[in-house]
């Protein structure tokens, strides 16, 4: 019987190749008869021998369905389309130089941008590489870290007098940083110490970083520079450099403050720089009789200059925020831009702040608010109220920030309604005013002269309005992280301030900020009355702005998107 059942077997496995296909399913239901037939007669054993007649039906099924059995296989690739298509623009290799970058050192908002900016320039599709010096201040966890990447002798001054170049390389999350090192300049102090000091240390550095580029043979589409730091990198470039592969590269030179602009003698930066006379003239490098200005001389040579504002980009080709550059930068309005900062929403999270008393989202913002506010209360020492209208202010204390406006109205703004939390350091008649403060209002004014990144992250999320009354400001991150926080800020109308915040409307019960125009102190003291009226009389719409403001995106996605289209129109 074994034998016979292995000869049918052999003979339907025949019989399939000479059918035609219109035949295959009628002989499918025959063979399967056959099958019951001899599951009948034959023995247990025969069963194994019969596996590929139960098999055939299945492999030969399909071809009859093969249509519908395709469909899924060609939508799936339609439906991961999407996914691949993120990165759609061409790719780009950017190399960022600058004087500072978050974690390694921070002094202010340069070092968050030198952060946070590369990191999401690689979601847009980009290679990006950091130039910074390798201060003996960086904490040590980093730079036990860091690889050697090489070293060689670079030629820097007027004399010919050389100096030893080190690189050392730090990958972090899809960045590559690069410090250049090098004992006699960056082995002591902080990043800024005097100008004596910092004037031969950043010609060093600017001219390092790109000799490193070219010793790595890494030669980039982009060469972003920031601050008067890394300003002479674009002069370096057009000049020393412009024989060099470096030389296909394009500038752009970012101004985070115009106050800052490295101005010395010509014959001092002459000799560290060892550039070459022409560019020491009224166009570039020359200010004043007998001066020369870094900052100048790398706003001329760049192919781009970017600010870190719409607003600011206008403001500083007028004499009061111009900082005595204002015709040079209207000269150069052609090439001037303007892109608004954004915050990194792997610090500032509201839904996962380690540093929080409770963590929140837009659902539950209302509710945790309060908490946080009880919280806050508690831990400074102030009155634990919750109609209390509590105002903070994150700030170093200077004129700039408008720390003269706050200290003329504060006492007219203390009432048994109001507190105030204030967080920072600088000017000493600023800390002793607000210590006066904090003695005369006791429980309702608290005065912390110091900064605590820990109390800054309680103060957003406590702390029902965010006071940011700047003289200027080139865009300012305070106001945007304390929206998204769910706090209201009180701002003055310069710089990134008014970019970002659009003024309330009571009749439309639109904006997401209290605003004021003029450098005065009865305005401000106005716009906080405004801010005060409303969450007092009408809490709803106070409540409703909490919220739109939570609601917006300031992350950084939208500024890289806004760099990369700028770095794609520089290079087509």
């Amino acid at each position: 019987m074994a034998r016979k059942s292995v000869t049918k077997t052999a003979d339907k496995k025949k019989t399939p190749a000479r059918t035609s296909k219109k035949n295959v399913r009628t002989e499918a239901v025959k063979e399967e008869k056959v099958e019951e037939i001899q599951k009948v007669e034959e023995v247990t054993e025969e069963p194994k021998t019969e596996e590929p007649k139960a098999e055939e039906p299945k492999i030969e099924e399909p071809k009859a369905e093969e249509p519908e059995a395709e469909e899924p296989k060609a939508e799936e690739p339609k439906a991961e389309e999407p996914k691949l298509e993120i990165p759609v623009t061409p790719r780009r290799s950017i190399a960022f130089i600058g004087s500072e970058c978050y974690p390694f050192v921070k002094t202010g908002g340069l070092g968050d941008v030198m952060y946070a900016l590369p990191k999401a320039l690689v979601k847009q599709n980009c290679d990006v590489k950091v130039i910074l010096p390798r201060y003996k201040c960086i904490p040590w966890k980093y730079q036990e870290k860091m690889v050697y990447k090489g070293s060689f002798q670079m030629d820097l001054c007027e004399d010919g007098r050389s100096y030893y170049v080190g690189i050392m390389e730090y990958v972090w999350e899809g960045v590559v940083y690069d410090f250049i090192d090098n004992e006699e300049f960056f082995g002591y102090g902080n990043p800024y110490t005097n100008l004596i000091d910092d004037i031969p240390r950043y010609c060093y550095f600017a001219k390092a970083a790109l000799a490193a580029l070219n010793y790595m043979n890494w030669i980039p589409d982009i060469i972003h520079c920031h601050d008067w730091q890394a300003a002479l990198v674009p002069v370096y470039l057009r000049t020393m450099f412009e024989s060099s592969k470096l030389t296909s590269a394009k500038t752009i030179l970012t101004i985070h403050n115009l106050r800052f602009q490295g101005v010395y003698n010509i014959p001092t930066i002459r000799y560290w720089s060892g550039l070459p006379d022409h560019v020491f003239n009224k166009d570039a490098l020359k200010t004043g009789y007998n001066d020369a200005n870094m900052l100048k001389g790398g706003l001329t040579y760049a192919n781009i200059i970017t600010t870190v504002s719409h607003t600011y980009a206008g403001e500083i080709q007028t004499p009061y925020y111009g900082e005595d550059l204002d015709a040079h930068l209207r000269y150069h309005s052609g090439k001037l831009r303007g892109i608004v900062n954004g915050i990194d929403y792997d610090i500032w999270d509201t839904a996962t702040d380690s540093r929080l008393y409770a963590n929140y989202d837009v659902t539950n913002v209302l509710d945790k608010k309060k908490e946080n506010k009880a919280r806050l209360q508690e831990e400074l020492g102030l009155v634990q109220d919750d109609h209390k209208f509590v105002i903070g202010l994150i700030s170093r204390l200077t004129d700039q920030k408008g720390l003269d406006l706050v200290n003329a109205i504060l006492p007219q703004i203390m009432d048994e309604h109001t507190q105030v939390v204030v967080l920072g350091t600088g000017d000493d008649t600023y800390e002793n005013s607000f210590r006066y403060y904090e003695n005369a209002y006791k429980g309702n004014v608290c005065s912390n002269i110091m900064y605590d990144e820990t109390r800054a992250h309680k103060i957003y999320a406590g702390a029902d309005a965010f006071l940011v009354p700047s003289q200027f400001e080139p865009c300012g991150l305070t106001q945007l992280i304390a929206m998204h926080y769910g706090t209201v800020p009180i701002v003055r109308e310069t710089g990134g301030l008014k970019d970002t915040v659009e003024p309330y409307n009571m009749y439309y019960n639109t904006g997401n900020g209290f605003t004021f125009d003029r450098y005065d102190a009865g305005l401000l003291l106005d716009a906080i009355n405004r801010a005060k009226t409303l969450y007092f009389t009408n809490r709803w719409c106070w409540d409703e702005m909490v919220q739109r403001n939570m609601q917006k995106n300031f992350s950084w996605d939208n500024s890289a998107k806004q760099y990369k289209d700028l770095y794609l129109e520089l290079t087509r």
